[in-house]
């Protein structure tokens, strides 16, 4: 009799326990609404210069700024070519011609002939007087007339010839000017090529993939290294169109991955996309309803505390 009761009493022990896992079981597989991996916007970084990388200081698993400069190109040959075309626009300002001592000169003879002009004039009254008293014959005034007449055109023609002169040399100065802005675009270009011969960090992140080493020939499109903020990571997750009426955006919800030890580690999580649009269940992605089909997108903001990695696998409670 008291074997049969000891017998019985650790075979109800053995269905306790096994009743148990199974409740454990049933509980561990309903203890989340969704799953997915966590993801970053992960950046390459290319050169945008051909030449060599005569200095690149990085490393993967560096932390970078954005806007720190981790390397430098070999641009000399594009440097010495922009150098070439300031000087080339210096050099026009040589070819330019200065119309004032032309102009000066020919004023000079204007004002000579006007001086002329103005003597004749005043004789051509005292010849006219005396013409009138019978003092001087009447030829007298018609030559200083005829003089007149030819002092007036030669001081028209000079006249006209400082206008000529003047847009002569102001055409000509336009054409060589003409050259200044084309050059002055190949110096900008110039410039932004040098420019883009330093290799600038984009984003504030950590390095995750380097491509290149200092020393390589690096062309343009070549990337360099790649690197993503890990500060927060998005979760993917996937849901059912039954759960879809229960999330929206902003909405905190529980993030849990696993601590190596058995157990979870806990995050909150904030909804930050819902997709519009269904799409079929990816194989490697479990949900509350594993008949389910056809599943909506999601992505969760989750502060980094450096334990989470991109591609590592979370549960989500809702």
């Amino acid at each position: 009799m008291y074997i049969n009761m000891k017998q019985s009493k650790l075979s109800f022990i053995a269905i306790l326990l096994v009743l148990m896992q199974l409740v454990a079981c049933g509980n561990k597989q309903n203890a989340f609404d969704a799953t997915g991996n966590f993801e970053a916007d992960e950046v390459i970084v290319s050169a945008q210069q051909n030449g060599q990388l005569l200095s690149f200081n990085v490393k993967e698993g560096d932390t970078l700024r954005a806007g720190a400069i981790v390397g430098q190109q070999d641009v000399v040959n594009i440097a010495l070519q922009k150098e070439r075309t300031q000087a080339s626009i210096a050099a026009l300002q040589q070819k330019l011609t200065d119309p004032r001592p032309q102009l000066e000169l020919t004023k000079k003879q204007l004002a000579v002939q006007q001086s002329q002009l103005e003597q004749q004039l005043r004789e051509r009254q005292r010849t006219e007087n005396l013409v009138k008293a019978d003092a001087a014959p009447r030829k007298q005034l018609d030559d200083i007339n005829a003089l007149i007449d030819q002092l007036q055109k030669q001081v028209n023609a000079t006249k006209q010839q400082i206008v000529v002169q003047e847009t002569n040399i102001a055409t000509q100065n336009r054409s060589i000017m003409s050259e200044k802005a084309p050059l002055e675009k190949s110096v900008a270009q110039y410039a932004d090529q040098v420019q883009k011969g330093a290799v600038i960090n984009p984003v504030t992140g950590t390095v995750l993939v380097r491509y290149a080493l200092q020393g390589e020939l690096a062309t343009v499109g070549k990337p360099l290294y790649k690197i993503a903020n890990m500060d927060t990571l998005q979760l993917k997750a996937y849901i059912t169109g039954n759960q879809l009426p229960t999330v929206k955006l902003g909405q905190q919800v529980q993030v849990r991955i696993d601590d190596g030890k058995g157990g979870f580690k806990t995050y909150t999580g904030t909804i930050t996309w819902i997709s519009d649009k269904s799409e079929f269940t990816p194989k490697t992605i479990q949900t509350k309803d594993e008949r389910a089909n056809l599943v909506y997108a999601m992505k969760v903001s989750v502060k980094n505390d450096g334990y989470l990695k991109i591609g590592m696998y979370a549960e989500v409670k809702l």
